[in-house]
């Protein structure tokens, strides 16, 4: 079966920035900006995206290119015995998917109802409640029963938009990139000149940029930052290693993730402008929270109402806002059934498109427990779980096994295969691969754990969120992600009894050979 490929290198390009932006660059990234200090916050987060974030970018981008294999393939290639990590970070973007799509959800629900804070002028304690009132959530995971109508209606489009973006492939997303990427920056923009023009804007300007170096001696602020940078270029996820299977043989990995890292970094210092300026015009810029759910939902709704005493430019700065957020979202979450779906079509050989269209259909039904009462509190659940634990312990492994079971000499040859100017230097990725990606993230892991133990073993007990939901919501699904690749085994094993042919075993130098037989019939 031949394999997709990007029809350009601004399509692939723009294809990974779409996903590396999504929402948490802008609110959970200008709230921790605001928590930790301005500008201290944007120093630390630069360091960690040059000594972790982009060499990781690089290594999974470049597996996936010369293996043309998704996540658990390319790890299968890299070493048969490190198959389950890549099933691992596929079950990490497995169940993220289900959740986002939620998050996707509630944004085009505020978008259906920016028309109503025209009406709220002023009102800051209504505008605060819309978001709570519609989803009709008890905050706590009791309230199964309830079902917000308009939550559903809003997951409907949200999980259609998805699988009609990705239906066909690279051909499909290189349609919809062009538009979901450059449309949120126009977007911010929009907002940041907006800001710009609001009194107190200086004050808003100067808390993100000037930095508080105090700050540096807090160590939630290198945790924040780290986590931040992982999070947001979509590593150990499946994603860019499914999205560099599909890149051509002369792509330029070294150049291409550099453009992908920073503009993900610019448009979180652009969503920081418009947030900062905003929030300060309006007298709240004390209110920012790292909380992205809070910001979006709770907190600025009540500074669009708070803008102007002119109803109709309200309600449009909330259409605009939340419009940016659904284009942000949207690229973010095909991208992540993408990287399953890829997956799960290379190991076994079925059509991608049914296999899309199936998991869309499948995480839909999943999905359905976040219109009910207890949604929000679920979704904190696994968000906490699976962001604190097995996409960090994911990453921890990815980097041991590339860094010291594999040779980084044959990544780097990759990487810098095509490149003209800029080079990655050896000393760069081996030392990230070997040594600062494994200690951080290790590091980062148990910092999450001691965290965990110290608030009694239940995450959000202060917030009413029950044990039984905890083992539910986490424990049973951080169990599920670590034995994806176990249930992939044996799913295997059964359908080759039943006469299905085992997926074949390739080395890195079989890569190399079939790349040369492709290039002599082509």
């Amino acid at each position: 079966m031949k394999r997709d490929t990007w029809v350009s290198r601004s399509t692939f390009i723009l294809a990974a920035i779409g996903s590396a932006v999504g929402l948490g660059n802008a609110w959970r990234f200008p709230g921790l900006a605001a928590k930790h200090g301005g500008g201290a916050f944007l120093v630390v987060y630069l360091v960690a995206m040059l000594a972790l974030g982009i060499p990781l970018l690089m290594a999974e981008i470049a597996i996936g290119r010369h293996t043309k294999k998704a996540a658990s393939g390319a790890m299968r290639v890299i070493n048969k015995k490190s198959e389950f990590i890549g099933w691992m970070s596929v079950g990490n973007g497995f169940f993220i998917e289900i959740y986002y799509a939620a998050v996707f959800a509630w944004v085009i629900l505020m978008f259906a109802l920016s028309w109503k804070f025209a009406g709220l002028t002023g009102n800051t304690e209504a505008a605060s409640s819309l978001w709570a009132e519609t989803i009709k959530t008890t905050g706590t995971t009791s309230g199964y029963t309830t079902i917000s109508v308009p939550v559903l209606i809003c997951l409907i489009l949200a999980w259609g938009a998805a699988y009609w973006c990705i239906r066909n492939g690279t051909t499909s997303v290189g349609k919809v990139v062009k538009y979901t990427v450059t449309l949120p920056i126009i977007c911010l923009l929009v907002l940041a000149i907006k800001g710009f023009t609001m009194p107190g804007a200086a004050a808003g300007l100067a808390k993100l940029f000037i930095p508080d170096w105090s700050a540096l001696s807090d160590s939630s602020l290198w945790v924040d930052a780290i986590g931040q940078v992982f999070y947001s270029l979509s590593v150990a996820m499946a994603i860019m290693v499914a999205y560099g299977s599909f890149l051509k043989k002369d792509s330029n990995i070294a150049a291409d993730a550099m453009i992908i890292a920073f503009s993900d970094m610019l448009v979180s210092v652009l969503a920081g402008i418009v947030m900062f300026t905003t929030m300060a015009g309006v007298g709240m810029l004390d209110n920012m929270s790292a909380s992205g759910i809070a910001t979006a939902f709770i907190i600025y709704p009540q500074a669009i109402v708070s803008l102007t005493n002119i109803p109709w430019i309200n309600a449009a700065f909330a259409f605009v806002f939340y419009f940016c957020l659904i284009t942000l979202a949207i690229d973010s979450l095909f991208s992540i059934v993408e990287g399953v779906s890829a997956a799960i079509s290379d190991k076994f050989g079925f059509n991608k498109k049914k296999v899309t269209r199936a998991i869309c259909i499948f995480d839909f039904v999943v999905s359905l427990v976040f219109v009910t009462g207890a949604g929000l509190a679920v979704l904190d659940i696994v968000d906490n779980f699976i962001n604190s634990y097995s996409l960090v312990l994911t990453g921890v492994l990815e980097s041991i096994v590339l860094g010291w079971f594999f040779k980084t000499n044959k990544i780097l040859d990759q990487i810098n295969r095509n490149t003209k100017k800029f080079r990655m230097p050896k000393g760069w990725l081996n030392i990230s691969l070997k040594f600062i990606c494994p200690v951080i993230l290790s590091g980062l892991f148990i910092w999450n754990i001691v965290s965990l133990i110290q608030s009694g073993g239940i995450y959000g007990a202060a917030d009413g969120y029950s044990l039984k939901a905890n083992i539910a919501y986490g424990w049973v699904i951080i169990g599920l992600i670590c034995c994806f690749g176990g249930i992939i085994k044996v799913v295997e094993i059964i359908r080759v009894k039943k006469g299905a042919s085992p997926e074949a075993d390739l080395t890195w130098d079989d890569c190399d050979k079939l790349e040369v037989e492709e290039s002599e019939e082509a």
